[in-house]
């Protein structure tokens, strides 16, 4: 049982010696990703580490486009319904118009007024949204 005992003990010390290590090889591969600390290293280790840092940033920028891309595709698709309620709404605003015309032209109509004096719509008071503007930028 005692011997049970401190092959355990060597072996959660050794444990702890691979931690130590590995804790500061992470801590020195870190800064020198960072930038700091390279003065230490060999020629090859430098363009290993150019290689790393090149495949972490196309990485980083392919997910970045990914993003991008999606969020056009989402925005596009939002413009098309905004456009398309858009024209629905201005449907019935003409429709009510109409309908509001064929009112007063009954007889006894003209006593209703459905909607007040500026009734009319009148397009050049909204604009119109585009969500995908040009000046827009992503970066």
């Amino acid at each position: 049982a005692e011997a049970n005992a401190q092959y355990y003990q060597q072996e959660a010390a050794k444990l702890r010696g691979q931690i130590k290590t590995a804790t500061e090889n992470n801590r020195l591969l870190s800064r020198h990703m960072m930038g700091e600390g390279l003065s230490s290293l060999s020629m090859k280790d430098l363009k290993s580490l150019e290689t790393k840092l090149e495949k972490g940033i196309n990485r980083i920028r392919s997910k970045k486009n990914e993003l991008l891309f999606a969020e056009i595709e989402f925005m596009q698709k939002r413009e098309i319904e905004l456009h398309n309620n858009n024209q629905f709404l201005r449907a019935r605003i003409s429709e009510n118009e109409r309908a509001q015309q064929s009112m007063s032209l009954m007889p006894g109509g003209s006593d209703y007024d459905l909607v007040p004096s500026q009734s009319s719509f009148d397009s050049r008071n909204y604009f119109q949204v585009n969500a995908l503007q040009p000046n827009n930028q992503y970066a």
